[in-house]
């Protein structure tokens, strides 16, 4: 879980949205692409394991993955969600 008030400072680097804890359910959505393997950040390559926490954008069309507590905000490793 991400600090409050850490996550109000947090936004999209590409869209500027804020981000918020991506749900359950988007959370699901991209780990059974990923075991399907079918899932792809935004620069093309697979998403290799599955993710266990991340951040999406407010509008939930983005996922970037949380690995070991920290928030991978790069454009390229960017999870489309829809």
């Amino acid at each position: 879980m991400i600090d409050k008030g850490f996550l109000a400072m947090l936004v999209c680097p590409s869209s500027r949205q804020p981000l918020r804890e991506a749900t359950a359910a988007e959370l699901a959505q991209v780990n059974a692409a990923v075991q399907a393997g079918r899932a792809k950040n935004r620069s093309g390559a697979a998403v290799p394991s599955a993710i266990a926490a991340g951040l999406a954008t407010v509008d939930g069309s983005v996922l970037y993955p949380v690995v070991d507590g920290i928030p991978i905000l790069l454009t390229a490793e960017a999870i489309l969600l829809r």
